[in-house]
């Protein structure tokens, strides 16, 4: 005689299975993690706040949800077996986590709270049935906004791609366009991809979308990831479609399509196409299946159950191991709580207000820049003067953008990536050396870029200035704020930027001839307002 289960058999059954001192070890394990984790948490609120990451504080209930189906479908664990590797990756990640404290870094930290996360599952469970379960744990990633300086490089890339398939789709119609860097000129109306144009803001979620649909669909392991791979390239190509769509319409209706409402409309409607493709590919792989399921059966979507699963978190097995995790936090997050903040150094300096306005011959004037560009910069201070010499046939553009820090979301951001989004395509680039030993620079390298649009062209030279090193590469720069940060306390730093037109009578060799004079004359100020 078969007996179906009753709620209060549930209740008795999760009465029989609760372990008060486990579920109390598990309780104060998190309690313990919030002092080391909480930079990170409250960067995670600020970035969940912005279109591109909206979508995150959806991905640990997806996580959660993931993790629970692999409980269901596994026996109930029994004795646990080599804690110790969980201890070893969960100190890892406190370690990590105390190292992004140190420095001020939220990115690392949230890092560093996934790590500890795999560590706990691994502690709790033991390494045989612990390891299992890594792939919810992994999914985790997709809640977390990308280190600033792969954000940039992203969107940049990512506003050249869209642009240039979204301008082929428009001519493709009939249109007359042209592409000035990421500016869309129809003629009589220009069309600017900004950032919130790049597709980061579809590319995040869908990623995470295919990430859940190829766990979840059943079928070949292969068919799993093309699921997977084709996320990135099929929001690119749809991301372009809608450019496109909103070029076309621009041209026959007016710049009012390419506002308000119907640009957010818009938007959706490619996230939920992507959506629906992914189900198409998923339909059509089914039908070259050894055996086709329907979709229904192919996406293994069910929550029956789920609720008496996570009730398990009371039925907790205490354990050294368990023990071991919460004191090992608890004593993490004591230190540093209890140990004295690292103070960030800030040094002495001018405000850039005061800069030279004259300096031999050359006489300048300042230009405010755009409140959007401005936005993106963040700088705590910044020069842009324009010098003019009545002996000298050209300008001289003179950008200097300070930042106190360079920590907690703030950085210097390189002209690689606002460059082409002012309508300027970066001709050519590349590192060239510079002694400025005479002006107490010594020698390093800088970048040296040709940018054009049109046919006006510019020479520009650049470098990342700090604590009296130079860079020429963005990513040497970050890393070398991330060892100064422990070493010395100062984060601080600014860009410097050269820039004059190439004459349409002149070569770019006498166009870097006079920016490099006029560095010469300039720089030796340069101290007081970015210290050494």
């Amino acid at each position: 005689m078969t007996h179906s289960p009753t709620p209060n058999d549930s209740a008795a059954s999760l009465s029989a299975g609760v372990r008060p001192v486990g579920f109390g070890l598990f309780v104060a394990l998190l309690v313990a993690s919030l002092p080391i984790f909480w930079l990170g948490f409250a960067s995670l609120l600020s970035a969940w706040s912005t279109a591109e990451y909206s979508h995150g504080p959806l991905i640990p209930l997806i996580s959660l949800y993931l993790f629970l189906r692999e409980l269901r479908r596994m026996p109930p664990p029994g004795p646990a077996r080599a804690r110790w590797p969980g201890l070893v990756v969960l100190a890892a990640g406190l370690g990590l986590a105390a190292l992004g404290n140190m420095m001020r870094v939220p990115d690392i930290v949230t890092y560093a709270f996934i790590i500890w996360v795999g560590g706990v599952v691994l502690t709790v469970f033991g390494w045989d049935r612990g390891r299992h379960h890594m792939l919810p744990v992994v999914h985790l990633v997709f809640m977390l906004p990308l280190p600033q300086i792969l954000y940039w490089k992203l969107t940049i890339f990512l506003q050249t791609v869209s642009s240039e398939i979204g301008v082929w789709l428009v001519s493709l119609a009939g249109v007359a366009v042209y592409l000035e860097g990421n500016v869309i000129d129809l003629g009589v109306y220009k069309l600017q991809v900004a950032e919130a144009c790049s597709g980061l803001r579809y590319l995040f979620p869908i990623l995470s979308f295919s990430y859940l649909f190829a766990i979840l669909y059943r079928g070949p392991f292969w068919h799993k990831i093309v699921l997977l791979l084709s996320a990135a390239p099929l929001t690119v190509l749809m991301n372009s479609v809608r450019i496109g769509v909103i070029g076309i319409l621009v041209d026959r209706y007016g710049i009012e399509q390419a506002e308000g409402f119907l640009h957010f409309f818009e938007g959706w409607v490619i996230f939920l196409i992507c959506v629906g493709i992914l189900f198409l590919m998923a339909m059509g792989l089914q039908r070259i299946a050894p055996t086709p399921l329907s979709l229904s059966e192919a996406i293994d979507l069910d929550f029956n159950g789920l609720g008496g699963i996570f009730a398990r978190v009371f039925g907790i097995q205490p354990s050294a191991g368990l023990l071991g995790a919460v004191l090992l936090t608890a004593a993490t997050s004591l230190a540093w709580q209890t140990l004295p903040a690292p103070q960030i150094a800030a040094p002495d300096r001018d405000p850039l207000a005061l800069y030279p306005r004259v300096i031999d011959n050359w006489q300048s004037y300042t230009e405010q820049l755009d409140p959007d560009i401005e936005k993106v910069l963040a700088a705590d201070d910044y020069l842009n003067a324009i010098y003019q010499n009545p002996d000298v046939a050209q300008p001289v553009s003179f950008f200097v953008a300070w930042y106190n820090k360079q920590t907690e979301g703030q950085g210097i951001h390189s002209p690689e990536v606002c460059l082409p989004t002012g309508g300027w395509e970066v001709f050519s680039l590349q590192e060239m050396p510079l002694d400025l030993t005479a002006e107490g620079y010594g020698t390093f390298r800088a970048n040296r870029a040709v940018i054009q649009k049109g046919l006006t062209k510019q020479l520009v030279i650049y470098w990342f200035e700090g604590r009296g090193k130079r860079e020429s590469n963005d990513f040497s720069a970050k890393m070398s704020v991330l060892k100064d940060s422990l070493v010395s306390g100062r984060t601080d730093g600014a860009l410097v930027r050269y820039v004059t037109p190439i004459g349409p009578d002149e070569t770019e060799m006498q166009a870097e001839a006079r920016l490099i004079a006029f560095m010469r004359e300039s720089l030796s100020t340069l101290p007081r307002f970015v210290p050494f």
